[in-house]
């Protein structure tokens, strides 16, 4: 009976999945970021000129909440792997964010709810305005942090759950699967190019609380859309907390520090024969952090001269597997936290350069671009690059490396940080000569746009959206294939932490800069800042933090796995030929 449920659950799940399910993720992505990357780059101004924020604190303010909405996603990944499936943790998050939208959309619309803005005004005279009470405050917050709580859950566990469509031991699927964070993040792209242009179009001509309102609806619809393919799915089964798993083997390995730790692998405690409807996932020993092999030592006691095991619980005695699922976790640690400093860049690219735009001319072709509508460029360059990328360079590159995705994760995110360096110093050259444009023309202390056109800025958010391509993709990809089966959505959400650590960086990065230098950044004026040191600044780190990182891919071994496939009616002897050995070869 068992082995012929077993072969049921093996077949349905055979029979859902695939493309036409991932379909459903990558439209929900689109329409749940449309939303989110409107607000990532738009809110900075809606502060600004209608919450009557400084403009140091509009910048913090904003990267506050993106990296709240990047760091929740533990929170979400968490939820995920331990109690919930992927499916019903989008679903819940997504309401959640919901009501995030709308909360801020009914502020946007009762100016009661808001103070008098401030659009217009010069940047000298902004301390005339009327600044919002404690209550208007706390409202904006509210919506802001719901949005972040909401947003953070989707993006620990949707990702995962397309993923999850893609059988990575499957000889066919598992190319597939290399393509779909290639696609995940294309349908990403198409949703922040529409939000970019024309929700930030309406936010600017119609009205904030019009914009707000659309994004509601985009969440809206995004829940929708993921319901609707909730039959397609290959459901994830919560295996307990990856949290719990982690520490016991810290607790039990601590407890049995005094023991020698065995130089053979079977020695250590293993389960080989766990029930299983589908697919097992077993990891083996490797040689890096050989402490905690501590935590897999049997325990043995003597009785009238023989000697017999010990099966204590979890806090006594750990898997091999569960061992090197904590050791996965440790390794993975340095590849995210090199990786952050590229993301404080980005928050600069959505604060301080959107702040830059507002001071130039945003005319072409006659149509005055909302300054915020500017990182539709580097949208678009990843829009034509990531399908060239996909059909083009990745078969090309994979006829010499024999690699399925081309080259690696690890070197397709050290492509993004040297892209991320040469971005921020084109930032700096492009905004010493908008310094000298102001300076020419006696515009300093003007809020008249420039006579030079916004489009300046086009390159270094160009060559910053090729460097997110390359990073974001391969942080996904990686974390999702490193990590194991117990804590994908975990996993993908630390990939996001990277961007979240990023954000708060920067808040700080902005005020040690701000105290150290005595104030490029802080008299509310670009044009009396010092914003081009600060760039030339964040290049020379991102240099120095380039070759952190090197340090840290070529110290990484990756993992090496086991698969026990369970086939109806087998034979121990049939099963121990279904077992095949994966070996993820290092950089």
């Amino acid at each position: 009976m068992a082995n012929n449920k077993d072969g049921m659950q093996l077949q349905t799940r055979r029979s859902r999945g695939g493309t036409r399910a991932a379909l459903f993720v990558f439209a929900t992505e689109g329409l749940e970021n449309l939303a989110f990357v409107t607000n990532a780059v738009s809110l900075v101004t809606y502060f600004y000129g209608y919450m009557n924020f400084s403009l140091t604190k509009s910048a913090t303010t904003l990267t506050n909440f993106m990296g709240a909405s990047f760091l929740l996603a533990l929170f979400g990944g968490f939820i995920s792997d331990t109690y919930l499936s992927r499916f019903k943790t989008v679903v819940l998050f997504g309401c959640v964010e919901l009501v995030g939208y709308a909360i801020l959309t009914v502020q946007a619309h009762f100016h009661q709810l808001r103070p008098i803005p401030c659009v217009g005004v010069a940047p000298d005279q902004m301390s005339q305005c009327e600044a919002a009470d404690s209550s208007q405050t706390a409202m904006l917050f509210a919506g802001l942090y719901l949005i972040a709580f909401g947003t953070g859950g989707i993006k620990a566990a949707l990702p995962a759950l397309g993923a999850d469509q893609f059988d990575a031991n499957d000889p066919k699927e598992a190319p597939k699967l290399s393509s779909f964070f290639n696609w995940f993040l294309f349908s990403l792209t198409i949703g922040a190019i529409i939000g970019v242009t024309f929700i930030i179009y309406i936010s600017t001509n119609v009205g904030w609380d019009w914009s707000l309102g659309v994004c509601f609806l985009a969440v809206l619809f995004a829940v929708v859309c993921v319901t609707m393919g909730k039959s397609l799915y290959r459901n994830n089964v919560p295996k307990g907390s990856p949290i719990l798993r982690i520490l016991q083997v810290f607790v039990v390995s601590i407890r049995n520090r005094n023991l020698p730790v065995p130089e053979m692998a079977d020695e250590l405690h293993e389960i080989h024969d766990k029930e299983a409807g589908l697919q097992d996932e077993i990891l083996q020993r490797s040689d890096q952090f050989r402490f905690l092999d501590r935590a897999a030592i049997v325990m043995t006691s003597t009785n009238g001269g023989a000697s017999t095991s010990i099966s204590p619980g979890p806090w006594r005695l750990c898997t091999v597997t569960q061992v090197e699922e904590t050791k996965i976790l440790i390794r993975m640690l340095p590849i995210i936290l090199s990786t952050v400093f590229m993301n404080t860049c980005l928050a600069q690219l959505q604060t301080f350069s959107i702040q830059q735009s507002t001071t130039m001319d945003t005319h072409i072709l006659g149509f005055k671009m909302p300054g915020p509508s500017l990182p539709v460029i580097p949208l678009l360059f990843m829009f034509v690059l990531i399908p060239i990328y996909e059909h083009v360079f990745v078969p090309i590159v994979r006829k010499f490396t024999g690699i399925p995705t081309g080259i690696r994760q690890l070197q397709r995110i050290g492509v993004g940080l040297v892209l991320s360096a040469i971005s921020m110093a084109i930032a700096a050259v492009i905004e010493t000569k908008r310094k000298s444009v102001a300076i020419e023309n006696n515009m300093v202390d003007t809020v008249e746009p420039l006579p030079m056109t916004v489009f300046w800025l086009g390159f270094q958010f160009a060559i910053f959206g090729a460097a997110d391509m390359f990073t974001l993709v391969g942080l996904l990809d990686f974390f999702y294939a490193e990590s194991s089966a117990g804590m994908k959505s975990l996993s993908t959400a630390i990939s996001w932490c990277s961007i979240a650590l990023g954000y708060f960086l920067s808040s700080v990065v902005v005020e040690v800069v701000n105290k150290v230098s005595g104030g490029w950044l802080a008299s509310n004026n670009l044009n009396r800042d010092k914003l081009n040191y600060f760039y030339w600044l964040l290049s020379g780190i991102s240099v120095v933090n380039f070759g952190v990182y090197l340090l840290c891919a070529s110290w990484y071994r990756y993992k090496k796995v086991e698969i026990k496939n369970v086939k109806e009616n087998c034979s121990e002897a049939d099963d121990a030929k279904g077992k095949k050995k994966v070996e993820m070869v290092s950089v």
